[in-house]
């Protein structure tokens, strides 16, 4: 299958920011900061992305839909604890507070990817489109990092300081669309 992405995914790759997942994308209040997710394992069929969310905006806001071409679907998650076992949940919306980041991480809040149409391999990119429920749609940029990340990669600086190489996209909905590149999928 073959879909649209934006320059900036060249941009990233071609700059070695892939491994610096230290990226932001705006869309209305909402700051969308370093989203990732964990390569697949064997022939896994879903995986999940993980990303901080902050509400610069000062009335509340929430994250109410995801999608992409990388699976068949993309949908909010949980982790639960019930009788000492560990299971997934879908939830219908996740609540962004203003200035106060919401972080959706390993073992918490994710969006979860099921009927993956390949596998998530280390070092690519993919794209989704988060929708929010007041400030609208953003399409962002996924980095795909190692199967056992726990955290987004950053990368250090000459100091041994782990600092990621910010690159901010900004714009509403198809922003990332206005310069095109061709890519399969």
């Amino acid at each position: 299958m073959r879909f649209v992405v934006s320059i900036a995914a060249l941009v990233f790759a071609l700059a070695g920011w892939h491994r610096a997942a230290a990226h932001e994308f705006n869309v209305g209040a909402i700051l969308v900061e370093h989203p990732w997710a964990r390569a697949s394992i064997g022939a896994a069929r879903s995986g999940a992305v993980y990303v901080t969310l902050v509400n610069n905006g000062d009335q509340p806001d929430r994250l109410i839909a995801a999608s992409t071409p990388a699976a068949a679907r993309a949908a909010t998650h949980t982790h639960l604890v019930q009788d000492s076992i560990v299971r997934m949940r879908p939830v219908g919306a996740i609540d962004i507070a203003p200035g106060e980041p919401t972080v959706l991480e390993p073992g918490g809040l994710h969006i979860m990817l099921t009927g993956l149409k390949r596998p998530l391999e280390e070092g690519t990119l993919f794209s989704l489109v988060l929708e929010f429920e007041d400030a609208g749609q953003v399409e962002i940029l996924v980095i795909v990092q190692e199967a056992a990340a726990m955290e987004p990669e950053e990368a250090p600086t000459s100091g041994g300081h782990k600092h990621g190489a910010h690159r901010r996209v900004t714009g509403s909905g198809t922003a990332l669309a206005q310069v095109q590149l061709q890519c399969l999928l």
